[in-house]
């Protein structure tokens, strides 16, 4: 009887795991899908708009929607997820984008800032749900304790970005060889299909709360959430006040580079960072101190190494701005890729298993908001003091990061 019964157990327990995996798998596939369509759009809006003759800050403020629904949306996104199920919000992300794609293939002429903007803002809704969606459903499917949650999280995100960069050069490619408004054709095509098996496959009590979750509840009362999520703005903030609008205009206007080499560039960039952030726990395992998960001092220290990095090529840009650029971009994508997968493990691992979602909403508002500032500060800084001060704000941003990570409780 005792071996009957054990069996059982180990049968049940390998069910599940395999449910989870199966789950997993489902939710990464449309994280992906979702990515490749993110990161063409962003490329093929940005490389489009300044052909036309836009200037760097007019670019900036067509993803002002983009970032500020963001921030909105992960707030609420996270209360609706606890209450609904991630595979709501999930397919919700999906269902919009298609839209926000579609809204772009009308003639050139409709296509004027304001009309943009409200299409970035559907897809700025749709990316977060659909971010807070992913990351918050693996505290459902992965166990802390015995370190898949960490692998799970480091891997997800990591695969996200590296397919974000393919996505910029799918952008910059299908801008070429299809034009504008095929390209968003294409797109919604691709997300159709993810969209069909989310909504035939995906578990529907997915990161359900449960308790029914109220709406005030959407605000962290966890001083170790909002201290983190306070140091991810800051993070985050640094990274986009240089790379989202300065770097493809200084490429491509300063140095000379064309549409498709800038694409390519970015590209290679945020694969090769999606790469390092996926491999994080194999790389913090190489000191000897880091055997086990990463803590906020893990975090801190990654910071400041970090900080260096900006600094350093606002100091030797003028001397040889090429190499600089290469250079300097590969060692911030090693510092910045392991420092942002530490910090999205420590915010799952530190949510509230029931309604994750509502702590992980927060905390990716806070990304949002960082984004947002340092988009819109990436074309005005850029467009009026150029790119040596992008670089020196954002090392600035970087030690603020690292200052209130510190403030973050230890468990």
């Amino acid at each position: 009887m005792y071996i009957y019964q054990a069996c059982l157990i180990w049968i049940r327990k390998k069910v599940l795991q395999m449910n989870a995996t199966k789950q997993y798998a489902i939710v990464t596939a449309n994280y992906w899908a979702y990515t490749l369509t993110d990161g063409a759009l962003r490329m093929l809006v940005l490389l489009y708009f300044y052909q036309l003759g836009y200037s760097p800050l007019e670019i900036a403020m067509l993803f002002l929607f983009y970032e500020f629904f963001g921030i909105v949306t992960n707030l609420v996104g996270g209360w609706l997820g606890a209450r609904l199920g991630l595979n709501v919000t999930m397919n919700i992300g999906l269902s919009l984008q298609i839209i926000a794609l579609l809204m772009l293939t009308v003639p050139n002429e409709w296509l004027g800032v304001v009309y943009v903007m409200a299409a970035q803002a559907l897809s700025g809704i749709a990316k977060d749900l659909n971010k807070m969606s992913a990351k918050s459903s693996i505290k459902s499917l992965a166990s802390d304790a015995d370190g898949t949650l960490y692998k799970w999280v480091s891997l997800l995100t990591g695969s996200k970005n590296a397919l974000k960069g393919v996505g910029f050069f799918l952008g910059a490619v299908l801008l070429e060889w299809v034009g504008f408004a095929n390209s968003m054709w294409v797109m919604s095509a691709m997300l159709l299909v993810a969209l069909i098996v989310s909504l035939l496959f995906l578990d529907g009590s997915l990161g359900k709360s449960k308790s029914k979750s109220k709406f005030n509840e959407m605000f962290s009362k966890s001083a170790a959430i909002n201290w983190l999520s306070a140091a991810r703005f800051f993070l985050f903030g640094a990274r986009d006040i240089w790379f989202v609008v300065a770097l493809p205009i200084y490429l491509q206007g300063v140095l000379g580079w064309s549409f498709h080499e800038v694409g390519s560039f970015m590209a290679l960039w945020v694969i090769g960072y999606g790469f390092i952030q996926a491999s994080t726990p194999r790389i913090l395992s190489l000191s000897k101190k880091q055997n086990s998960n990463p803590t906020v001092s893990t975090a801190m220290k990654l910071a400041l190494a970090l900080a260096l990095v900006p600094l350093v090529m606002a100091w030797q840009l003028s001397n040889s701005p090429q190499l600089v650029i290469i250079i300097g971009l590969g060692l911030f994508a090693l510092f910045f890729a392991v420092n942002s997968a530490v910090h999205s493990y420590l915010i799952v691992s530190m949510a509230n298993e029931d309604g994750a979602s509502k702590d992980v909403g927060f905390y990716y508002m806070a990304n949002a908001g960082g984004r947002l500032m340092g988009t819109v500060l990436s074309g005005y800084v850029y467009q009026t003091f150029g790119m040596e001060a992008c670089l020196m704000f954002s090392t600035v941003f970087i030690i603020m990061s690292a200052g209130l990570v510190l403030r973050v409780p230890s468990s």
